[in-house]
């Protein structure tokens, strides 16, 4: 190693699953991190909750339960927070800034919710934040959204960003398990929380797709702005008909230019024609479709969570901040300028697909005609299966505002020939 190089000091709070392999890979990789980044990186202190618990490979020195030591110690010049949740991260990261350090972080949930407070501080310090790992884990998709594609215009990003979700729907269409079953599955192979919520009921996803919304479409974003359904409505069935179509269940993250140039943000399980890129990827992969006006269609495309490809994106943002330190530059700043509105869910505008559980009897599908023609949702396609009081309607519709979805299901359940509107899925991809 080269031993006229600097050397940076970095801190780190949190020291979990991917904090670990951080620390293991600065550590391991120093040569080659000096290399890449013009400097030594230094692994000075790391914050945790409880040093009793043994961390192999990392010099128990470095440990402290005092975060707020970490960020105040003037020697070091880079914080990577790790730990998550709201508070005390944002305080901390929002102290560093203010004591001249930059900082790489994976917090989607903080960023999601006070992105903009972050950003305003770390502009007004002069400072960097980085957060690659906060989206689909060692997939790169916010460095090509911040600098590669700046100079074109997206018009929609399409995402599985959700691991947890994107394994149990895997394994529904795969195997023909429950939901129940498939989700138990996930948590024994430890791709799911004990408690699942925060991924099954779409938060996780929803905070990611606020952050990508942001940068695509240069306008500030938050959690709150996000139309959002979970999974757990899902049933075997809904993954058999789907099956029977030629089609796959996805949890998307959506984000896209209506025709009035508002921005459409949302999360729920979403039917896509097997041919769809994203109806391939399996198990706990992710991968986000972004649909350009000049580069065209293209998807970004790997391992979304987990230790080492979590660690591999903090490090690239880390040694893209070291850069800047030594250069006395900092990266993209937030881009707020085309501050568009967020449109509202009623106005969102996709396909879908309605399963209905009706009386087999004459004027049955008139009068379901003329209930969908009453709201202006037109049917696409419509096929009845079963005879008698197993009769099922499955209608795919032509693409219609969520409002006029909405109206339609309402009169739907006041017919007396419908029995049950068993489900409701939309339908993206047949554009691709």
């Amino acid at each position: 190693m080269n031993s006229h190089l600097k050397t940076l000091k970095v801190g780190m709070i949190g020291c979990g699953v991917v904090g670990s392999e951080v620390a293991r890979l600065l550590i391991e990789n120093s040569e080659d991190l000096a290399a890449r980044s013009g400097a030594k990186l230094e692994l000075a202190a790391i914050a945790v909750r409880d040093l009793s618990i043994k961390r192999p490979g990392i010099d128990p020195s470095l440990f402290t339960t005092d975060a707020a030591s970490i960020v105040n110690d003037p020697s070091i010049d880079i914080i990577i927070e790790l730990a998550g949740g709201i508070e005390p991260a944002r305080s901390l990261i929002l102290q560093a800034f203010k004591n001249k350090k930059s900082v790489v972080t994976a917090n989607k949930a903080l960023l999601a919710k006070h992105g903009a407070e972050l950003y305003e501080t770390a502009g007004a310090n002069g400072e960097d934040i980085y957060y690659e790992a906060a989206v689909a884990g060692a997939i790169p998709i916010i460095r090509p959204l911040r600098s590669s594609l700046v100079g074109d215009h997206i018009e929609k990003v399409m995402g599985i960003v959700n691991g947890t979700t994107n394994y149990i729907l895997t394994k529904m269409d795969e195997s023909g398990a429950s939901f129940a079953s498939a989700l138990k599955e996930a948590q024994d192979l430890g791709y799911a929380e004990a408690d699942p919520t925060a991924d099954v009921e779409g938060f996780d996803a929803a905070a990611k797709a606020a952050i990508l919304a942001g940068l695509a479409f240069h306008t500030r974003v938050t959690d709150a702005d996000v139309s959002r359904e979970g999974i757990t409505a899902i049933t075997d069935t809904d993954v058999a008909v789907a099956k029977s179509l030629g089609l796959v269940i996805k949890l998307l993250a959506i984000a896209e230019l209506t025709p009035d140039d508002a921005i459409s943000v949302r999360v729920h399980p979403t039917l896509l024609p097997r041919t769809h890129p994203l109806a391939s990827v399996r198990e706990a992969f992710n991968a986000v479709f972004v649909e350009a006006e000049a580069a065209g269609s293209l998807m970004f495309y790997g391992r979304g969570a987990g230790g080492a490809p979590t660690a591999s994106a903090v490090l690239g943002d880390v040694v893209a901040v070291a850069r800047h330190v030594l250069s006395g530059g900092v990266g993209p700043s937030e881009s707020t300028y085309a501050d568009r509105d967020i449109a509202s869910v009623g106005d969102i505008e996709t396909r879908y697909l309605i399963r209905l559980e009706v009386a087999d009897r004459p004027g049955v599908l008139a009068a379901i005609a003329n209930t969908f023609a009453k709201n202006n949702l037109s049917i696409q396609t419509v096929r009845q299966t079963g005879h008698g009081d197993g009769a099922e309607l499955i209608a795919m519709t032509h693409k219609a505002k969520d409002s006029a979805l909405a109206a339609t299901v309402e009169d739907l359940g006041k017919l007396d020939i419908v029995k049950d509107v068993s489900s409701v899925i939309r339908v993206e991809g047949f554009d691709v």
